[in-house]
């Protein structure tokens, strides 16, 4: 379907998946103008740069801010569809805060007309989409709003994004979409505006279906990332190579056993479940559980290198990886940064960071002593290596660069790694 170029569409906050959303959909011809709380995301957005760090994304986004075709904004306008794709974080007793949704509703509302589209895409817990209907009729009595029999004379919907960090552009085209709408009327609308860019196939259902969805596609990860972490303890615990286990297991044709980790990180897995969780907490007994081991085998490997640095003494650290996944700079929830943090606090000046994707390191480091140095100083200062992400560039040292290296290796990229003991304490105190 041809994108209607006559179209305005306000996209509300340019992270991760709104400012991709919002060059995409200028790429096709429509008029969009990209709202954001950040006046430094908005100047750099007009500017025809960006301000995080995806593949084709930078270039994406100076062809449509060129050709007039995408602008940032501090304040809304008036517009035909408003997608809002603003942060969903949990509190720190872990109930959903839709507190940003919120905000992105209220800015929306005053300047609402008959005839346009509301799209909710943030990750959201059951009953979110309704909440906001129900603050915009509260702001705007003038308006009639769907529900149930009711056509409305605005149409709202959800429809989450479903991509990968690294992919956002192709995914956000190529990927199947669920949409829910309040009514079937108001979930055909928001179809009719999907199908303008994306390829994959756009499925209806409710709201709170589509709610749903999303969560529980993130849980049902969660769970079996659980499974692979809790079984990399076990076999630590065994003295077995999980790795191994892990690989000879999936040989059968129905195993699919995922890769441990320190843990699990991002916007999505490590957060998700817990709306689950918050909104039936009686029943949701294997999704807490699974929250419960991925948090606690950060734990692990906290104590786990802690053992390690101690039985090397005096020899510096270095931490690989920061990112929650490998190859991109997306630090958010990310195992690593809590692993290393928690050493930095504990070792100081020991402990060295490498982060191809980082020019400065987390506010976590601050105070700490912790420095960011590149791998190859890493490889020829430190004694003790932590791995906890498989950056390509990590993946790419041969086993002679990091002979006689003391390893923890959270992520197997390393299996030829030869052991390294420590010296016993009398040898230790001699020299």
């Amino acid at each position: 379907m041809p994108v209607d170029s006559k179209q305005k569409v306000s996209v509300i906050g340019l992270g991760y998946i709104g400012l991709p959303t919002a060059a995409l959909i200028a790429r096709g011809g429509a008029q969009v103008v990209g709202v954001d709380v950040s006046a430094h995301v908005v100047e750099t957005v007009n500017s025809g740069r960006v301000h995080i760090e995806e593949v084709d994304l930078d270039g994406l986004v100076q062809g449509v801010v060129a050709r007039g075709n995408l602008r940032a904004s501090l304040s809304v306008e008036a517009s035909d569809v408003f997608i809002i794709a603003v942060p969903t974080p949990v509190a720190e007793d872990r109930a959903p805060d839709i507190s940003y949704v919120l905000q992105a509703a209220r800015t929306v509302a005053p300047v609402l007309k008959n005839g346009d589209t509301v799209i909710l895409e943030s990750t959201s817990p059951v009953g979110t989409t309704e909440a906001m209907r129900d603050l915009i009729a509260e702001l705007r009595p003038d308006l009639k709003m769907p529900a149930p029999g009711v056509a409305g004379d605005i149409a709202i919907a959800y429809c989450p994004e479903r991509v990968l960090p690294g992919r956002i552009l192709v995914e956000l085209i190529d990927n199947d979409r669920c949409i829910g709408g309040i009514t079937p009327r108001c979930a055909r609308k928001a179809l009719g505006f999907y199908r303008q860019f994306v390829r994959g196939a756009c499925i209806t259902t409710t709201a709170r279906a589509a709610e749903m969805v999303k969560l529980v596609e993130n849980s049902f990860r969660d769970v079996n990332i659980a499974f692979a972490n809790e079984l990399s303890v076990i076999a630590d615990r065994m003295d077995i190579d999980v790795w191994e286990v892990i690989r000879l297991a999936n040989r059968h044709p129905r195993v699919n056993i995922l890769q441990p980790g320190p843990g699990v990180g991002g916007h999505c897995i490590a957060v998700d479940p817990w709306f689950i969780v918050h909104g039936d907490p009686e029943n949701a007994r294997i999704i807490r559980t699974a929250r419960e081991v991925n948090d606690g085998k950060t734990d692990y490997v906290v104590a786990k290198s802690s053992d390690m640095i101690d039985a090397f003494a005096g020899e510096d650290v270095a931490c690989l990886g920061l990112a929650f996944k490998p190859n991109i700079d997306d630090f958010r929830e990310s195992p690593a940064v809590k692993v290393a943090s928690r050493l930095a606090r504990r070792y100081g000046k020991r402990v060295k960071l490498v982060e191809p994707y980082a020019q400065d390191l987390p506010m976590e480091f601050a105070g700490t002593g912790a420095e960011l140095i590149d791998l190859d100083t890493a490889l020829e200062q430190c004694g003790v290596f932590i791995i906890l992400v498989d950056h390509d560039m990590f993946k790419s040292v041969p086993v002679d660069e990091r002979a006689g290296k003391a390893v923890y290796d959270t992520r197997g990229i390393w299996p030829d790694q030869p052991r390294r003991l420590p010296e016993p304490a009398a040898q230790r105190i001699a020299v």
